[in-house]
C-alpha cells in the first residue's frame, strides 16, 4: 500500500458519537430499521470509466450489500491466557473468549472477530452490527450508539473489545469494576492501521497468527483496488475531482466539513480525488459555512447517507447552503452518499468501500 501521511480520526469518532447519542439513531432510524435496498456495485476493473469524470451529474446513494464473512480459520484454538497492553496503556489479561462483545460505532470490531473465526463466540452486538451473521444477537446499545450497562452485564461477557467511539464512558468503567476484561482498541480509522488494528483484536483474543493472516489479506485486497483506481484516476492534480467531505445531522443542526487529519482526507486521496481541505487550510473538523464552500469549489461532495437524508436529500442541502449551488458539485448535484457505518469504517470491508466510491467517481452510470 502506498505511503500516506499519518491520518488521525479520534476527533471524528468523538463527534459522531456525541451527535448520535444525543440525537438517537443516525438519521432518525437504526441499522436494524434501515430497509434501503443494497446497491449492486461492480468491480472497478469491469466498468468503462467516463472520459471526463467531471461530466457526471446527479446524486448517488450507496448501501453496500451484506459483508461476505470469510474466516481465515474456522474455530481457531485461542492461546490463553492472553495479556495485552491496550490503546490506553492498560494491561489486560484475557482468560476466556467464550462470550465476546466487540463494540464500536462502525461495526468494524465485530466483523473482525468473525473474520478471525470466533464469530460464534459473540453474544451481543452494537447497532452498527446488523449483518446476517450477527443479526440474531441481542443489542447492547440504545438510542443509536449509547452503551447500555444493564444489557451488557445481562449477557455475562467474558471479554469486551471496544474503542472510544461509543459512550457513555462510565459504562466502560462499570464493566471494569465488575471484573470484566475490557480491551480498548485504537479509535483511529485509516489506511495505515488496517493490519495493526486487526492484530490488536487478534492478540486480545489469543489468536495472533490468525490476526496476522487477516491483516495481510485486508491490506492485499485494499492494495489491489488502489491499483485499479490508479489506472482510471487522473494523475495530474488539475484533472482530479475536487472533493470535500460533509458531516451533516439536520435534526441536530450539525453541519461540518472534515479536513486534514480527520480521516476523510485519506479516503478522498485513496480513491484518486483531490482533497480540497489542504488547499484551503481546513484542518480537522469545523462547522461549514457558505464562505468555506465557495472557497472549496468542490466537484464532488462525499457524505454519510443518513446525513443526507436528515436534511431531505440534495434539495434540502441546497436550501440550507445556497452557496453550494455556486460550486460545480452543487450545479451538477454531484453528491456521493454512502451508508454511515461503511464509509469511514476502514476495516475488513476497506476494499469494498474504496471500490464502490471509485465506481461512483469514475463510472457512476454503472451504479
Amino acid at each position: 500500500m502506498r505511503a500516506l501521511p499519518r491520518r488521525t480520526a479520534p476527533l471524528l469518532v468523538a463527534l459522531v458519537a456525541v451527535v448520535t447519542t444525543a440525537c438517537g439513531p443516525i438519521g432518525g432510524g437504526s441499522a436494524d430499521a434501515d430497509d434501503t435496498p443494497a446497491t449492486s456495485v461492480p468491480d472497478l476493473a469491469d466498468v468503462t470509466p467516463l472520459a471526463d469524470p467531471r461530466s457526471a451529474e446527479g446524486t448517488i446513494e450507496i448501501n453496500l450489500p451484506e459483508p461476505d464473512i470469510r474466516p481465515v480459520e474456522e474455530n481457531p484454538e485461542p492461546e490463553l491466557p492472553a495479556t495485552v497492553t491496550d490503546a490506553q496503556g492498560t494491561e489486560v489479561t484475557v482468560t476466556d473468549v467464550s462470550r465476546i462483545l466487540a463494540l464500536d460505532i462502525y461495526g468494524t470490531l465485530s466483523q473482525t472477530v468473525f473474520e478471525l473465526g470466533l464469530g460464534d463466540n459473540i453474544v451481543g452486538r452494537d447497532t452498527s452490527s446488523a449483518y446476517q451473521d450477527i443479526a440474531d444477537r441481542p443489542l447492547v446499545t440504545q438510542n443509536g450508539h449509547e452503551l447500555n450497562a444493564e444489557s451488557i452485564l445481562d449477557l455475562n461477557p467474558s471479554v469486551v473489545l471496544t474503542d472510544t467511539s461509543l459512550g457513555p464512558w462510565d459504562v466502560i468503567l462499570q464493566l471494569k469494576d465488575a471484573g470484566i476484561p475490557v480491551v480498548v482498541t485504537d479509535s483511529e480509522r485509516n489506511l495505515e492501521n488496517l493490519s495493526s488494528l486487526t492484530q490488536e483484536v487478534a492478540d486480545a483474543l489469543g489468536v495472533p497468527e490468525q490476526g496476522t493472516k487477516l491483516g495481510k489479506r485486508i491490506e492485499k485486497e485494499a492494495d489491489a483496488v488502489e491499483a485499479e483506481i490508479a489506472k482510471v484516476a487522473p494523475q495530474d492534480v488539475t484533472g482530479q475531482l475536487r472533493t470535500i467531505f460533509l458531516y451533516v445531522r439536520g435534526q441536530a443542526n450539525v453541519y461540518y466539513m472534515f479536513g486534514e487529519g480527520s480521516g476523510a482526507d485519506a479516503l478522498i486521496e485513496a480513491v484518486g480525488g483531490y482533497d480540497v481541505s489542504g488547499e484551503i487550510g481546513w484542518n480537522g473538523m469545523k462547522p461549514v459555512n457558505d464562505e468555506g464552500l465557495i472557497k472549496a469549489q468542490p466537484d464532488v461532495v462525499l457524505m454519510m447517507r443518513n446525513g443526507l437524508d436528515s436534511v431531505g436529500g440534495i434539495d434540502g442541502l441546497l436550501d440550507h447552503f445556497p452557496a453550494l449551488a455556486e460550486t460545480p458539485a452543487g450545479e451538477h448535484e454531484r453528491i456521493i452518499a454512502m451508508d454511515d457505518e461503511q464509509i469511514l469504517s476502514f476495516g475488513p470491508r476497506t476494499a469494498d468501500v474504496l471500490n464502490a466510491l471509485a465506481v461512483a467517481f469514475y463510472a457512476p452510470d454503472a451504479l
